[in-house]
């Protein structure tokens, strides 16, 4: 089992210490959060929380995830970033491919890429890209994304994007692997036909359980059973040594794991050392036991 460290909208100078804290206990890998702007005005309802709202987002500090890594990945050397998720098809995807091979190239393939959807019509409205067909839209950024970071080649031709023959460098030396986020059946199906693995954003046992039964069906259908697959969670399971193995035997390959609610209004008030002890001591009694 991998462990992933996740903090978010918090303090944007904590990032730099709590990789390298992340990095000396015994994480795998460290998630980075992407928020474009916050709408002053909005009706879109947020899909990960009770009630839809999102008005904790408001006067969050979000670093851009790619400058975020790099400063991140200039000051660890085992650590693997992830951003969870970028929100892929509201941006160009070429100039993403730029950014993910280059900052690949930099901390020695430490990248994996964690893609979504955005929930927010007016992060498509402000980047200047329609709402609609947003989903086949992904689709195509995705195989743009595989093709143009490979280091060779590579041309497309489809509904939204049309590029000529092209070669990106530098380039990853490995291939950089493609997470996909989203609970709803298309997200699992395309994170199983185009992706490397899946992410998930949370919720109870129960609909975990579904979801994971969900993608492995998925996996049959597709003839992808067998192959390489990661499985990155969120559960309640994780902070206790017989909860990651309950996980291990549903097929999870990762766990992300965090030590304070995201989801609440106003300035995070909690002390870089407090998150460090939090991370650490995670890392003594969960890490160290099953790894050990």
């Amino acid at each position: 089992m991998r462990f992933t460290y996740a903090e978010a909208m918090t303090d944007p100078g904590y990032y730099v210490p709590l990789a390298r804290a992340a990095e000396a206990a015994g994480y795998n890998g460290m998630t980075v959060a992407d928020s474009i702007a916050y709408p002053r005005h909005s009706d879109a309802r947020y899909p990960y929380t009770p009630d839809g709202s999102r008005e904790f987002l408001e006067d969050k500090a979000f670093i851009e995830p790619f400058v975020l890594i790099a400063a991140m990945g200039a000051v660890t050397e085992s650590l693997r970033f992830i951003p969870f998720v970028v929100k892929l098809p509201i941006r160009p995807p070429a100039l993403v491919a730029k950014q993910a091979g280059s900052l690949a190239h930099l901390i020695a393939n430490r990248l994996s890429l964690g893609v979504g959807l955005s929930p927010w019509p007016e992060d498509f409205e402000i980047m200047g890209v329609p709402f609609a067909k947003r989903g086949k839209r992904m689709d195509e950024c995705i195989d743009i994304l595989r093709g143009l970071t490979s280091g060779s080649y590579f041309e497309f031709h489809g509904e939204f994007y049309d590029i000529p023959e092209i070669k990106m460098a530098p380039a990853a030396t490995e291939p950089i692997p493609i997470l996909v986020g989203g609970h709803s059946d298309a997200a699992l199906r395309r994170a199983v036909v185009r992706g490397d693995g899946w992410m998930h954003a949370g919720g109870d046992a129960d609909d975990l359980d579904r979801l994971l039964d969900r993608l492995h069906k998925i996996r049959a259908e597709e003839g992808k059973a067998e192959a390489p697959f990661e499985i990155h969670v969120i559960s309640l399971d994780a902070y206790t040594v017989d909860g990651v193995k309950r996980l291990a035997d549903k097929g999870v390959t990762d766990l992300i794991v965090g030590f304070r609610l995201p989801y609440i209004t106003g300035k995070d008030t909690e002390p870089l050392s407090t998150k460090i002890g939090h991370l650490e001591r995670y890392a003594e009694n969960i890490i160290a036991k099953v790894n050990g």
